[in-house]
């Protein structure tokens, strides 16, 4: 199996990652058990690149992470993120990016990770009252204390993305990217590539809908955030299944799922992209970890490349476009 390398650093990781939010919160219900099972399972089947951050389940993902992973700190990669608030209520309350913040919430990280160190450690969403000059900085900070191995952001802008590199090295940027959500071509990835700075590819089956598994808007758990998000709603909702139903037609000629042949789209366009699906379930697990055995011919990627142009609606509602590609 060859590894990728995430940015300049020395982290060298399985080519797919672990995605653990849906474990806390968003997705619906979720078992812990099963999901502490699930991360073992991903450590026994090769993934050492698992990423949490610390307003999933309000710092719950991180203890549940860090209890999955006890005793394996040295056989992974960990990376979680800071920068977006939450209240005693679980409502959000702002981004902060401020110094003071970024070494109060790292702290707080490695407290609940039960670890010395975070290997990568990413800014969640730019904080539009702090330069991202003072975050970084602040960032670095940490790394020169050995609290922090390698720096990334989340959902920035190319240019933000070169001034936040003058600072200190970024070892990587995640954004969403998937056969449903391209945006980040336009600016981030091009810089990204020019920096030699790796892509972590969050939500590369488009929040579980290209898995073929969501037929119907309630299919949708009550408490499940999907039903707030433009592309699940009204008409999108069924203008982009049949998007998924091209997919699941072209994964059933090639004798895989749609899930490997989305994820495989993902993983063939660079060696610099690695996704981090996530997952609650060994058995979903297993098959995302397979995708990387799947090489796409360049008639399924023209054809691939024509489902990104029939989806429908925003990827998030207007207070969370607001800070994305910042």
């Amino acid at each position: 199996m060859q590894y990728r390398r995430i940015g300049q650093s020395e982290l060298e990781i399985f080519p797919v990652g672990l995605g653990t939010m849906g474990m806390s919160e968003f997705y619906g219900d979720s078992d812990e058990q099963e999901a502490i099972a699930t991360i073992q399972a991903a450590l026994d089947n090769g993934v050492n690149f698992f990423d949490t951050a610390d307003m999933y389940g309000r710092g719950h993902n991180e203890q549940l992470v860090g209890k999955a992973l006890k005793g394996h700190f040295d056989k992974v990669v960990l990376a979680t993120k800071f920068g977006v608030v939450r209240d005693e209520h679980g409502g959000f309350s702002g981004l902060n990016g401020s110094a003071q913040y970024v070494r109060q919430a790292c702290e707080a990280s490695l407290k609940r990770l039960g670890t010395e160190t975070i290997d990568l450690y990413y800014l969640h969403r730019l904080d539009p009252q702090t330069p991202i000059e003072e975050t970084v900085a602040a960032m670095a900070a940490l790394v020169k204390e050995g609290k922090v191995r390698y720096l990334g952001l989340s959902e920035v802008a190319g240019e933000t993305l070169k001034r936040a590199h003058a600072v200190y090295p970024i070892a990587a940027v995640q954004s969403e990217y998937s056969l449903w959500s391209t945006d980040v071509e336009k600016t981030t990835l091009p810089t990204c590539r020019e920096l030699g700075v790796s892509l972590v590819a969050y939500s590369p089956l488009s929040r579980g809908f290209l898995t073929g598994q969501i037929k119907r808007f309630e299919d949708f758990a009550e408490n499940d955030f999907r039903r707030f998000l433009p592309r699940f709603q009204g008409e999108n909702f069924y203008t982009n299944l049949k998007l998924v139903t091209q997919l699941e037609e072209m994964a059933a000629a090639r004798g895989v799922t749609a899930s490997q042949l989305a994820l495989a789209w993902v993983l063939a366009q660079g060696n610099d992209i690695i996704p981090i699906p996530g997952t609650r379930r060994q058995k979903y697990l297993l098959e995302n970890i397979a995708s990387v055995n799947i090489s796409i011919t360049d008639e399924e990627m023209q054809r691939l490349n024509q489902l990104v142009q029939q989806v429908v609606g925003e990827r998030y509602d207007a207070q969370g476009m607001a800070v994305i590609n910042q």
